[in-house]
């Protein structure tokens, strides 16, 4: 499998009264197209942090981020994302990366179908061609068993139909890789199991990247590969 993402010797610190507290300690590693990567490691090691500086949701103190964008029909080319400007990595963000998070982070006012076109608001900007977009939220409510509740509310959908809601925006404008902060940890064992399965479908069908950060060994294990953090630094991967 080709690269997408590229980490070298990435280092985040945090700066406090009582002095620097590093979080990521030379972290180098590589993800490729196509593969489901679970992280796991003890609460406090490291993992969320760096899962958001991978999504540029936070800035690394040093270190390089390097994704390997585009395909044989556009042209692949590696990007630095830090080194773009705000609006080329808001851009950047909305286009090549999706997110799901352990809370599904719904707008309460808008219903599943306004929800997962919240993504397209910024392509909308850019010229994007809204019934395309509106046509392939459906699609995803659709593939993900929601189509009937697509007028839904979050208020009047299960934690499960919230979440994958959640998953369906991520997935709209066809990101290269989705980054998952402890997907199920929210739901009870058979919902999660069941939205697990959902992103293998979609890693499977769709060939997109997961990076998942889980405490759910069973789950972890049914990925492609595990690495570990402890400490702020990947010790093995499986």
């Amino acid at each position: 499998m080709k690269d997408l993402i590229r980490v070298e010797s990435l280092e985040k610190s945090f700066y406090t009264p009582a002095g620097e507290l590093r979080v990521l300690k030379g972290i180098t590693e590589t993800f490729s197209r196509g593969e489901m990567v679970g992280i796991v490691g003890a609460s406090g090691a490291g993992k969320s942090t760096f899962l958001h500086i991978l999504g540029t949701l936070d800035t690394p103190t040093s270190g390089t981020v390097i994704y390997r964008v585009g395909g044989q029909d556009r042209g692949e080319r590696d990007i630095a994302p830090f080194s773009l400007g705000s609006a080329e990595l808001a851009l950047f963000r909305n286009r090549v990366i999706g997110f799901v998070f352990q809370f599904h982070y719904l707008l309460p006012e808008f219903s599943a179908f306004e929800n997962v076109m919240m993504p397209g608001l910024i392509a909308l900007a850019q010229g994007g061609d809204r019934r395309e977009l509106q046509e392939r939220a459906e699609r995803l409510l659709d593939e993900l068993g929601l189509f009937a509740r697509r007028t839904h509310k979050p208020g009047e959908l299960s934690g499960g139909e919230q979440q994958r809601v959640a998953v369906a925006r991520a997935l709209l404008l066809e990101p290269e890789v989705v980054l998952a902060d402890e997907p199920t940890g929210n739901l009870d064992a058979a919902t999660g199991e069941e939205l697990f399965r959902l992103l293998q479908g979609i890693n499977a069908k769709r060939g997109v990247t997961f990076i998942i950060v889980t405490h759910n060994e069973s789950l972890s294990r049914r990925c492609h590969r595990i690495v570990e953090m402890a400490d702020g630094r990947l010790v093995s991967g499986k």
